[in-house]
């Protein structure tokens, strides 16, 4: 294998479970008879990403683009295959993962910081950046319930951009918050993702985003593979097969 491979999937199968729709009560009388559904979400799919590249996914709603983004991160374990990110450290930029809702947002960042496997010394020299470009202020000590979906998302975005992992996911919020956030977070974004030793994936229904942005796109559909290569030709055949 070429030594310049950071992600590496191998025959990649994820599967979720669920019991069918009925009443607790039921439910704990007859568990035994209960009927398990399951979904596979990820249906066996192969590819590598090389150092530097910024990849896209594309797929329709429900093609396991997000699944796949956080079984590399570490936070859906496979069924099935394999996933090697060779030593890299990793981080999934993604609305709604990964905040202890009763911790302050300064907790929720040592927190967070710790599960990238960054160590306390490194993440006090970073505090007072994450605080000043979140835009928090004084809500910085208060419990993250309390936060508005945009501070929520400006938080989130901080921590990942200001902890620089050597591979960064993206699942669909490439910019956050007011007009001026927005700006401010796409420009930290672009400049994170252009560092040609970091690798990137990013998942978005934007095509001009990820044409602009991305080497490559994977195609994903009904969690397979439907097609990889350069962006104009795979998003040109998605946008046709989605009309």
């Amino acid at each position: 294998m070429e030594n310049n491979i950071v992600i590496d999937v191998k025959d990649l199968k994820i599967r979720y479970r669920s019991l069918n729709k009925i009443s607790v009560r039921k439910s704990l009388l007859s568990l035994r008879k209960s009927k398990i559904d399951i979904y596979e979400a990820v249906r066996g799919i192969t590819f590598q990403v090389p150092k530097g590249e910024i990849m896209g996914i594309v797929g329709k709603n429900g093609s396991g683009k997000s699944t796949l983004l956080r079984a590399i991160a570490g936070v859906f374990s496979p069924d099935e295959g394999e996933i090697n990110l060779h030593g890299n450290s990793v981080s999934l930029l993604s609305i709604g993962v990964g905040f202890q809702k009763r911790l302050t947002g300064r907790e929720n960042i040592y927190l967070s910081g710790m599960l990238l496997g960054f160590s306390e010394e490194a993440i006090n020299q970073k505090l007072d950046e994450i605080i000043e470009f979140s835009e928090l202020g004084n809500f910085i000590d208060k419990p993250v319930r309390t936060y508005s979906s945009g501070m929520y998302s400006k938080l989130a975005f901080s921590i990942t951009a200001i902890l620089e992992t050597e591979i960064i996911l993206i699942d669909e919020v490439l910019s956050v918050g007011d007009s001026k956030f927005k700006k401010k977070s796409y420009k930290k974004m672009q400049q994170l993702i252009t560092n040609e030793d970091r690798t990137v994936i990013i998942v978005s229904h934007n095509n001009d985003t990820l044409n602009k942005l991305c080497n490559s796109i994977l195609w994903l559909h009904e969690g397979k593979i439907k097609m990889q290569g350069k962006p104009k030709e795979v998003l040109e055949a998605y946008e046709e097969f989605m009309s």
